[in-house]
């Protein structure tokens, strides 16, 4: 067992892990097979095919993003599945190392909409986004400190595996209740929400279809949370964040997308054009107004990058 402090990289949030990342690994990939063997596959090779490209174009997009950062170390550990997973429930979860799952119940939300793929991107960019943060190494390392104390804070530990099997089971809530994810943190979900939105953007998808998720999802309720909102809370403040963060995330992250824009982003960004080409030809009385205002803008202006709040 280790005890180690390290820096999620695309927001630079501190976190305290525990729990090894080998342990990790190995005690969730236990979990994702009990789980496995006795899920339902779907048998809807269009729907299924549709789940897999989007899913492999996030999972580039992750890779490309760790790559880029220096934690190819990271990759090693991966070995990427995607699966689409045949329960009524919005769900769906990424375990460490790369293992995706999605619940029909989740794609049937999404519908066939021209905005499908960007919405799903929207799905497994925040699930990966839980992975590659280390959110479940943070998480399960909590559990094993509220159940074992003192031992572990003065690294006195014997029999790691077992605990940390036990941890994994415990913070990822699979087993007897398969898919029912007990809940990260707020910090982790607005993180994993940001990180999402950079992910969908890297791999060609529109962020802002993470908003009309979320609001489809509330709608959907009808006062009673489904499982997905239930362990991911949607709420006002988190599409204010969504809307406050997504704008700064394509201006950093569009012009690096691997893949070519969705149906949908592309053709946001061609209505965005016409807007600005529309206002362009409106005329130049205000030109000299506009020109004043933007190099003031310009002077003051200052990147503030990722922030959870305020």
């Amino acid at each position: 067992m280790l005890v180690a402090c390290s820096t999620v990289s695309m927001t630079g949030r501190r976190q305290l892990n525990i729990v090894s990342e080998a342990d990790i690994l190995s005690a969730s990939l236990t979990e994702y097979q009990s789980y496995m063997q006795s899920a339902t596959k779907s048998r809807d090779a269009a729907a299924t095919a549709v789940v897999t490209t989007v899913a492999q174009r996030i999972a580039a997009a992750a890779e490309a993003y760790l790559t880029a950062v220096g934690q190819q170390a990271d990759l090693q550990n991966y070995a990427w599945e995607f699966n689409l997973v045949e329960d009524p429930q919005l769900n769906a979860f990424c375990m460490p190392g790369g293992k995706i799952v999605v619940y029909t119940g989740m794609l049937n939300l999404i519908g066939n909409g021209p905005d499908r793929d960007d919405e799903l991107a929207a799905v497994i960019g925040h699930e990966v986004s839980h992975a590659i943060a280390k959110h479940g190494q943070e998480r399960a390392s909590q559990q094993m400190l509220a159940s074992m104390g003192s031992s572990v804070l003065s690294g006195v530990v014997s029999g790691a595996s077992s605990q940390v099997q036990s941890a994994v089971a415990v913070a990822y809530g699979l087993g007897t209740q398969y898919g029912a994810l007990l809940p990260f943190s707020r910090k982790h979900e607005l993180e994993a929400d940001y990180m999402g939105s950079v992910l969908a953007t890297l791999a060609g998808y529109d962020c802002d279809a993470a908003i009309t998720l979320w609001q489809k999802m509330e709608a959907q309720s009808s006062g009673s949370q489904p499982t997905f909102m239930s362990t991911h809370p949607s709420s006002t403040k988190r599409i204010t964040e969504l809307q406050k963060n997504n704008p700064q995330v394509k201006r950093d992250y569009a012009a690096a997308a691997l893949f070519p824009s969705s149906t949908a982003a592309a053709a946001k960004a061609t209505t965005t054009k016409a807007k600005g080409a529309t206002a362009k030809s409106s005329g130049t009385s205000k030109a000299a107004k506009a020109k004043s205002t933007k190099a003031t803008t310009s002077a003051k202006k200052s990147s503030t990058g990722y922030r959870i709040g305020n």
